[in-house]
Formats: C-alpha cells, sequence, structure tokens
C-alpha cells in the first residue's frame, strides 16, 4: 500500500480506535501497542500511533519489562517520537513499577522466595546494571528493612559482608535474604555467586542470624538457592 493510501486512525471504526476501544470494551482488551499509542498521540507521516507503538514494542521483543529499560534519548530514535513523548512512556513505565512496589509493600511479610522476588524485581528488573540487595527480617519473617549494598556494571558486583552484618546488627534482625540481578538474564548462579552465599551463610550462623535465601534475578523469574537446597 503507498503512503497516500495509508489509512489513519481517524477513519477506523470507533470500536477499533485506542481511546474508543478502551471506552467501549474496556482497558483489559487492548494491547500493549494500543495502549502506548493512546500515550504517545500520534503517529508519523508514515504510520499511525499503534503502527509506531507496535514497531517500538518489536524492537523491545514485545516486552515490556524491555521497553521499561529504554532511556529518553532511545525512545527518541523512533520518528514521530519526541522528547515529550518519550517522557509520556518513561513515566508511565515508573509509575507502573510503583504501583507494584506499594502493593508488595502492603504485604509485608515473607512467606516464600516468589514474595522476595516480588518485593525485588521491581527495582532491579528494569536495570542495566547488577545490583546486590539485602532484606532484613525479624523472628515472625516480617520485613525491617530493604537496603541496596552494592551497584556494579553489567558483568558483576561486590557485596562487602561486613557492611551486610553491619547492617543486620544494627537492625536487630533475626534473618537475612540476600537478593541480586543478572542484567543478561540467565537466572543460574555463578561460582561467584556460591561462594558468596556460603560464605554469608557461615558468617550469620556465628552471628546467631538465619540466612534464609539468596535470590538471582533475571527479567521475569528468579532463581532460589533455598528452594534449590542449596543453603
Amino acid at each position: 500500500m503507498s503512503d497516500d493510501k495509508r489509512i489513519s486512525i481517524k477513519d477506523w471504526e470507533d470500536e477499533d480506535r485506542p481511546r474508543e476501544k478502551l471506552l467501549i470494551k474496556g482497558k483489559q482488551v487492548l494491547s500493549n501497542a494500543e495502549l502506548i499509542a493512546i500515550l504517545i498521540g500520534s503517529g508519523n507521516a508514515k504510520e499511525s500511533a499503534v503502527e509506531l507503538a507496535q514497531r517500538i514494542m518489536g524492537s523491545v521483543d514485545n516486552n515490556l519489562a524491555g521497553l521499561s529499560r529504554m532511556s529518553i534519548v532511545e525512545l527518541s530514535k523512533f520518528k514521530g517520537i519526541g522528547e515529550a513523548k518519550a517522557i509520556s512512556i518513561v513515566a508511565a513505565m515508573e509509575l507502573g513499577r510503583r504501583r507494584r512496589e506499594e502493593e508488595i509493600r502492603e504485604k509485608n511479610k515473607i512467606t516464600s522466595s516468589k514474595d522476595v522476588f516480588e518485593i525485588f524485581q521491581p527495582n532491579m528488573a528494569d536495570s542495566p546494571f547488577e545490583e546486590f540487595w539485602i532484606l532484613l527480617l525479624n523472628r515472625a519473617n516480617k520485613i525491617i528493612g530493604k537496603f541496596q549494598i552494592s551497584q556494579g556494571g553489567v558483568s558483576g558486583t561486590v557485596a562487602d559482608p561486613k557492611r551486610i552484618f553491619h547492617l543486620a546488627l544494627e537492625n536487630l534482625a533475626s534473618g537475612i535474604i540476600l537478593c541480586h540481578n543478572h542484567p543478561s538474564g540467565n537466572i543460574k548462579p555463578s561460582e561467584q555467586d556460591i561462594r558468596l552465599t556460603e560464605k554469608i551463610n557461615k558468617g550469620a550462623k556465628l552471628l546467631e542470624i538465619n540466612l534464609l535465601d539468596h535470590i538471582i534475578l533475571g527479567d521475569e523469574n528468579y532463581y532460589s538457592f533455598a528452594d534449590n537446597a542449596k543453603l
């Protein structure tokens, strides 16, 4: 189809336009690209807002986690996406992350490795760098605090056991859960991960603190040392 025959969103049936579709059928029926099209409002000379949004999503394998990692500069490279539209997308992704974090914070008690994944996933899933965090718990497995220990490059970071135990003792924690991400998406623990876990586990026992788990986050999945009987 030649460019001058491209059908604009304005020419679509009401129920097929993203905004009208949302009003008529509800937000849940819209695709990710259609929701993004509502955010950006318009496309470019060759693409409708939906087509442009589909191309943006295609660049990250239709993965919202990938979209949330895109910067304003990266988004602005798409023709039809200026700084203002890029900011709208980034802001929407951040609101989604904060909503997940708030929902998780309300739970407050850890009952499984999935709980830990859901607590840290909003923080680290979108990070291009490896980060190391700890979760401190009381005797009832309620959260005392969440602390970032370090942030490194794309291939690793260093976690200082002295800082971990200092925070645990300072906050009178009975339990510790370690968590770090693998930006590559590969959740298999490295030899360094295994050695660090063993080292912290030995130190925790001396201090009568329980190392309850060590979680490695990928994009949408995780590895639990506890679930795999590695503690």
